[in-house]
């Protein structure tokens, strides 16, 4: 072949690779920029990156378009963006108010947590203009803090409701009494009702304040060595008018050789309440039963009544402020519905738990396990437990 036909073709040759290889090139850069994201760091001001990089919030940049041009992982695991789109209307309508008027928007959403499931999250989210064409989004979880405050709303509502009722009931047997001042049979029937809401009323006010002085209750500070043994005695001394009112034998097996870590004067209270609502939802002539144990670095203490049982739908609740099996029953006897609220607050404080057994017709049985403390071999005084030694089995 003559060899200026050689050269020809294999000038054609390498310029069809080099025009393949160019292509190839930009086809890497298209296909790195819809991975990584349209933007470049000269794309944001001066120093825009390096801020929102130590910002400590969740934070979505966009462009023109409404297209993600930055995200940071928060934004991500918030659900707020999927690949490279911002996945709720509302924060679109944020950033398109924003590119029309120039003003910065500030507003709180609660927004579904992904595409399944019931969760939610309660975000406040501002957004402003960044640079010529960007706007940023800056997102603050308000969840545990929107719920926090609205359990202590409730709180609120829930205790102005339960005092309504025993003082509305003195004010209104202070008129009948006030009515019969002749009539001997009357002033003393108006009184004992008196005395029995004034009782009731007085115990909603001490399990208010019980539950206000756990809120500041610093056990791990103010902890010492505590016979569990002479806690649970302590406890069902308390309650023994209560239970001899009814008939009601109180039992006590078991002994526990080792001290747990913590508060004998709160620990006394959470036992006592245990008892009583023992006894409280128990029938006359029955027994109470108190079993003590010590196993794998665990102090067990078990409550059993011999009471109508409760439904899985009561077991879900009976640890809720205010929350009463039956209601009726519970005004009654005095309940208040704070003593079990008050027990597993006592028992969490303490780096244990509260479980509950019960079936309709069979009794409750409610039992609390708390870390063991562990013996200095060398001075043989008692050491608390770390976290990690004293973790549930």
């Amino acid at each position: 072949m003559d060899p200026l036909v050689v050269g020809i073709v294999a000038g054609l040759i390498g310029l069809s690779f080099g025009a393949f290889g160019v292509l190839a090139f930009r086809a890497s850069q298209r296909q790195r920029q819809l991975l990584e994201g349209p933007e470049t760091e000269g794309s944001f001001p001066d120093g825009a990156a390096d801020v929102l990089s130590v910002l400590g919030k969740a934070f979505v940049v966009v462009d023109a378009v409404d297209g993600v041009v930055r995200a940071s992982p928060a934004a991500y695991a918030y659900g707020l963006v999927r690949g490279h789109t911002v996945v709720h209307r509302e924060l679109l309508q944020m950033t398109a108010k924003v590119r029309g008027n120039g003003v910065i928007l500030e507003k709180q959403f609660e927004l579904p947590r992904g595409p399944l499931g019931q969760g939610t999250l309660v975000v406040n989210v501002r957004a402003a203009v960044l640079g010529d064409e960007y706007i940023l989004l800056l997102a603050d979880d308000r969840t545990e803090l929107t719920r926090t405050e609205q359990i202590r709303n409730d709180f609120v509502a829930n205790v102005s409701h339960e005092l309504k009722t025993p003082v509305g009931a003195i004010s209104l047997l202070a008129e009948a009494l006030e009515a019969s001042p002749d009539d001997e049979e009357a002033v003393r029937r108006f009184a004992a009702r008196m005395h029995k809401e004034a009782s009731r009323l007085a115990a909603l006010v001490q399990d208010i304040i019980e539950l206000s002085r756990l809120q500041g209750a610093d056990v791990v500070h103010r902890g010492r060595a505590v016979d569990i043994n002479d806690v649970v005695a302590d406890a069902v001394d308390r309650s023994r008018l209560v239970a001899e009112a009814k008939n009601i034998e109180v039992r006590v097996g078991g002994r526990i050789d080792v001290p747990v870590f913590g508060d004998p004067d709160l620990l006394t209270n959470a036992f006592r309440n245990l008892i009583d609502n023992a006894i409280r939802y128990s029938p006359e002539n029955t027994k109470v039963g108190i079993g003590l144990r010590h196993k794998d670095g665990l102090v067990s203490v078990s409550v059993t009544d011999q009471g109508e049982g409760m439904t899985p739908e009561d077991q879900e609740r009976v640890f809720e402020r205010f929350y009463r099996v039956d209601a009726a029953r519970s005004r009654q006897t005095g309940g208040t519905g704070l003593g079990l609220s008050i027990v597993k607050h006592v028992v969490e404080n303490h780096g244990g738990e509260v479980t509950l057994w019960s079936q309709p017709g069979k009794g409750s049985t409610f039992t609390v396990r708390l870390p063991d403390m562990e013996q200095d071999p060398e001075d043989h005084r008692a050491a608390p437990r770390s976290p990690e030694q004293g973790a549930m089995a």
